[in-house]
């Protein structure tokens, strides 16, 4: 069973016989939930506490290519009826397809780690819970609102979250002196300083992320409307890339403002941050004791809500390993959902430096991109798999130029060890 069920071309048209891109809006804002997660809390703060405002462009060059991989993984999704896991089962040999979904599902658990352990590290910020204590409290949480929960319930939880995010940050934003001339620099010319590569490849593990691209392609069939009408498919294609594009500039916006919150008080104090709970604290003294309490709720809901995406993209790849979709009544799901973020939990007792187990959480993650990204172009360029909707020349061009950027970016970053 899918998650949304197949209505009627008459069920879904406004009078003047369009579709309502508003009742659309949805998916793309649960996809963004997973890079304004606690791994990107993580990720950005070194950035622009080490770095000033000067590794923003990796937001900008994160988010465009964020924007064209989502819309291709939602492209798939609409035309096929399959998201990316089922796909993968019914395309690829079945040793191709098991390891390939193994992968995404060490990516998925490696996601999860860092969204339980944001969570449990706002939780010991605002209530003083110990952080073992803290993430088992968000698992028991998030299962239970996973289970629970219809799918359409969950999406507005999710909005409500990403909401209150956003507003904390731009709050944050109101309270400092931003340079944004050297903000505007910082989004638009590339550079490398000295010992960043690390710190480059943590912020686009964290903003491009493998789970999204396997969940995106399965909750945008939550608005799959008659697809045996290629009218209906062109207008599901042309809102779901209007929504994809919303969300991820929202996401941008958010991950830019956590660089530039962090180049503001603490580049410019020359305050190195290790550790998200120093983060609250130094902000007490420079920007005050709300802004500290805004910055701790903020990423409370931001733990929780990314927790919540990354069950979902667990049970997704788990299902499509049996050429199942998603449906959390089916056990297959259950398994992936509860198997995945239960890992995830038990890893963090083994994690020492949780600011660290945040950061290379999501190195793991850019490091598996690449084999989701060109698992994703073969089958969206396949006419066999995708029919005329198959990636056309300019597509595939761009695809494969941001895929083997990916790749070399993972190159350069094990290069970096050795030095």
């Amino acid at each position: 069973m899918k998650l949304g069920k197949i209505l009627s071309t008459e069920d879904h048209k406004t009078k003047n016989g369009h579709l309502n891109f508003f009742k659309y809006i949805g998916p793309g804002l649960l996809v963004t939930v997973g890079f304004i997660d606690p791994g990107n809390w993580a990720s950005n703060i070194a950035a622009g506490s080490e770095y000033g405002y000067t590794l923003l462009w990796m937001v900008t060059l994160s988010t465009i290519m964020l924007i064209v991989l989502q819309h291709n993984a939602a492209h798939l999704g609409i035309v096929t009826g399959d998201c990316l896991a089922e796909a993968t089962n019914k395309n690829l040999k079945p040793w191709l397809s098991r390891f390939i979904l193994s992968t995404g599902i060490v990516a998925t658990i490696s996601t999860a780690l860092a969204e339980i352990l944001g969570g449990a590290i706002a939780l010991k910020l605002l209530f003083q819970i110990p952080i073992h204590i803290g993430a088992v409290l968000i698992l028991a949480l998030t299962i239970w609102l996973l289970i629970s929960n219809t799918y359409i319930k969950l999406e507005k939880w999710i909005i409500g979250f990403v909401s209150i995010i956003g507003i904390s940050f731009i709050y944050e934003l109101g309270l400092v002196q931003v340079n944004w001339i050297e903000a505007i620099h910082g989004w638009t010319v590339i550079q490398f300083p000295d010992g960043s590569m690390m710190i480059i490849m943590a912020v686009l593990g964290a903003v491009v992320m493998p789970h999204n691209l396997f969940l995106h392609s399965e909750i945008i069939q939550s608005r799959q409307w008659n697809l045996e009408e290629d009218q209906i498919i062109k207008k599901q294609l042309k809102f779901e890339f209007l929504d994809t594009l919303f969300s991820m500039i929202v996401g941008w916006a958010i991950n830019s403002s956590m660089i530039i919150l962090a180049a503001t008080t603490f580049y410019m104090n020359h305050v190195k941050v290790e550790e998200l709970e120093q983060a609250q604290q130094m902000l007490v003294p420079i920007v005050g004791n709300f802004a500290a309490l805004v910055f701790g709720v903020a990423l409370l809901f931001s733990g929780i809500s990314s927790t919540m995406t990354a069950g979902m993209a667990g049970g997704t790849i788990f299902a499509g390993l049996f050429g199942e979709p998603y449906d959390i009544k089916d056990r297959h799901t259950k398994i992936g959902v509860i198997g995945m973020l239960s890992i995830a939990t038990i890893a963090i007792f083994l994690i020492k430096d949780p600011f660290k187990g945040l950061i290379y959480s999501q190195m793991l993650l850019s490091i598996q991109l690449p084999i989701t990204v060109f698992l994703q172009i073969y089958l969206t360029s396949s006419e066999k798999v995708m029919g005329k909707y198959k990636n056309n020349l300019t597509g595939r061009i761009l695809l494969w130029s941001i895929g083997i950027i990916l790749t070399l970016l993972n190159i350069m970053l094990f290069a970096s060890f050795f030095k």
